[in-house]
């Protein structure tokens, strides 16, 4: 099974209004996908319609080589998933919310639950009442009840709503060990560029409602350019200095002071040389590379266009 979710030309109007469009998703088996675009893309749209809970319009979705319909009970059981904020039964404690949802899935695994709690760090606080529980405990403990039956796929969405940067880590650092040693495949969800880079080894982007581009991590980072930031005061004069003075064609100018430099013959600092004898003042320069975010802005920055 070379794809182990896919989405073909998927669709969904409410109300008249197009909430998504023609989306079409490739996720390999054993691969981490992030799925990327800024609040109100549509990610938890075609999430929804991934686990059952909204019907598409036009389009479907194939889990695990099978077409997803109202009755795909078996297939359903081997997800798991968080859509939106996990909501849970306030009055019991962790471990029975745990235990409830174990009942409810026909999985009896013994020592299942308190191994998901260690892995999300909730041991302490699993004989507590649910309501006492932080938003970032109940982000945790959502995450909990979606890997404690042990999914073949797990879709994610916005896992890390409410955690702190170490909480975010320690959520980046299990998608991998579930990935990597336990052989899940994990769709998540993020505005949040930052906490996919490190992990995914594919991402979607969707903006508008639209799929834009599907790409592997690798494909991106042969594709990064390195390139000179320049940040200077007088953008107008830096920039003649380059064009005119250099012959300095492939560079762009970037809002704050910043302009990048691509393929230029010059050193740092040579640049900063030629331009300090031209009075322009440089109040940094340095080399970089493009990223994750760099990416993602240019694919959407084309939509705009």
């Amino acid at each position: 099974m070379p794809y182990i979710l896919r989405t073909n030309h998927l669709t969904k109007t409410i109300g008249g209004k197009e909430l998504v469009k023609d989306v079409s998703i490739n996720i390999k088996k054993g691969e981490i996908n992030g799925f990327l675009g800024p609040n109100g893309a549509g990610k938890t749209t075609i999430m929804k319609m991934l686990t059952n809970l909204w019907k598409p319009t036009d389009g479907t979705v194939e889990i695990f080589g099978e077409t997803l319909t109202p009755k795909s009970y078996e297939v359903l059981k081997r997800m798991g998933s968080i859509i939106e904020f996990p909501t849970f039964y306030d009055h019991m404690t962790g471990y029975e919310n745990l235990e409830l949802h174990a009942e409810y899935m026909g999985y009896y695994n013994h020592g299942s639950i308190e191994n998901a709690l260690d892995l999300l760090e909730l041991s302490d606080a699993a004989g507590k009442p649910v309501k006492n529980y932080s938003l970032g405990m109940k982000e945790r403990l959502g995450i909990a009840r979606a890997i404690l039956c042990k999914p073949e796929l797990l879709i994610l969405d916005e896992p890390t709503n409410g955690l702190d940067p170490a909480g975010m880590k320690q959520i980046r650092e299990l998608l991998k060990t579930l990935c990597a040693e336990y052989g899940i495949t994990v769709m998540v969800s993020t505005h949040i560029l930052s906490e996919i880079e490190s992990i995914a080894d594919t991402v979607g982007v969707i903006h508008h409602g639209r799929m834009k581009k599907e790409i592997g991590m690798k494909q991106i980072e042969q594709m990064s350019l390195a390139y000179i930031e320049l940040s200077v005061p007088d953008q107008k004069k830096a920039a003649y200095i380059l064009s005119d003075k250099l012959g300095i064609t492939n560079f762009k100018i970037i809002e704050d002071g910043q302009i990048r430099i691509y393929d230029s013959q010059f050193s740092t600092q040579e640049l900063s040389k030629i331009l300090a004898v031209n009075d322009v003042p440089v109040a940094a320069l340095g080399k970089k590379a493009e990223t994750l975010e760099d990416y993602f802005l240019k694919i959407t920055e084309e939509v705009k266009a």
